[in-house]
């Protein structure tokens, strides 16, 4: 019924590690799949990055290639099917097993032919999601949508590792003020390595989302939390907005996030470090309910707490946030 004369077969599925929770397997397909035994296991969630190394640690991987009269197949589609069943176990922890064999690749796609699922009763994560996750997945229940006061539709996410080249466009477009007032000193290098310790976060200690405009999809902002130590249940904000988007409520509704997100995960204090010269973000502090201290070991600075769990107002909250 299916006629793929140029077809690879593959095997793709989940397994479950008794250590590291739910697996995504990849390698050679067929009736033969025992005895080839060509596979490599990978922890979810994947990225399409990460798909493609997990590809290249198979035998497999060379066949999928152009040789002799044969194209290449679609390499991405075969990640992306990868990146998507690390996304079934998440959205589904029922699932404790999955076998899609064979799975067969040419240079038009993937189709699977065959599959076997087993399932079983599984308790949510608070949040939503695989609670036996070695590592936290991609938290979609932040996603949230919002207008600012002249009506400009905002789309914020959670940071990617893919964002590496979103993050380095939004900093040419930040002056170099901004720039020092939020790392409290000039930054002219945008490197791999600075970046990357923006994007490659830790979901389950970390918070940080990009701020998009919907009409072009460029970053024009972003928030973190950086969560401390569990006994404390403090936690530590930055933010920093695209130079042209100051003043048209963005920040405060970043703020908003921040401030949400860490009720959420049940932290008592909220806070931050702001250069004194900042008037606009220590106002903007003042007016989400932060207490505003002298820093002891640096008079430049000055410390903004908030009490989470007491928070209190001085205006309306501005704008509503929706989750998508």
């Amino acid at each position: 019924m299916i006629r793929m004369p140029n077809g690879r077969e593959l095997i793709a599925g989940l397994g479950e590690d008794p250590t590291f929770g739910p697996v995504v397997l990849f390698g050679r397909g067929g009736t033969a799949v025992e005895v080839i035994n060509d596979k490599a296991l990978a922890l979810p969630p994947l990225d399409m990055g990460l798909a493609h190394a997990q590809i290249e640690r198979t035998r497999v991987s060379r066949l999928l290639r152009r040789y002799r009269d044969k194209p290449q197949a679609d390499l991405d589609a075969v990640a992306l099917t990868l990146v998507r069943i690390a996304q079934m176990s998440a959205d589904i922890p029922e699932i404790r097993g999955l076998d899609l064999n064979p799975l067969m690749a040419d240079e038009n796609g993937v189709i699977a032919l065959d599959a076997r699922v087993e399932v079983a009763p599984c308790a949510r994560a608070p949040a939503g999601g695989n609670p036996r996750f070695a590592v936290a997945p991609y938290p979609r229940h932040l996603e949230r949508r919002f207008a600012l006061r002249d009506g400009t539709r905002i789309y914020a996410r959670p940071v990617r590792p893919e964002d590496e080249e979103t993050y380095r466009r939004f900093f040419r477009r930040v002056t170099p003020e901004d720039l020092r007032l939020r790392f409290f000193a000039p930054v002219k290098d945008f490197s791999h390595v600075f970046i990357a310790r923006l994007t490659q976060i830790d979901y389950a200690r970390a918070f940080a989302l990009c701020a998009m405009d919907e009409a072009d999809g460029e970053m024009v902002g972003g928030v973190r939390v950086l969560q401390g130590p569990e006994d404390e249940a403090s936690g530590e904000y930055a933010v920093l907005l695209r130079s042209d988007y100051k003043g048209r409520g963005l920040g405060w509704a970043l703020m908003r996030c921040a401030i949400d997100y860490a009720r959420s995960v049940g932290l008592k204090t909220l806070k931050g470090h702001v250069l004194s010269e900042n008037r606009a973000m220590l106002d903007l502090c003042a007016r989400l309910g932060f207490e505003v201290i002298d820093d002891r070991e640096d008079l430049g600075l000055k410390t903004v707490i908030l009490d989470v769990a007491h928070e209190g107002l001085s205006e309306p909250a501005y704008p509503s946030t929706t989750t998508t």
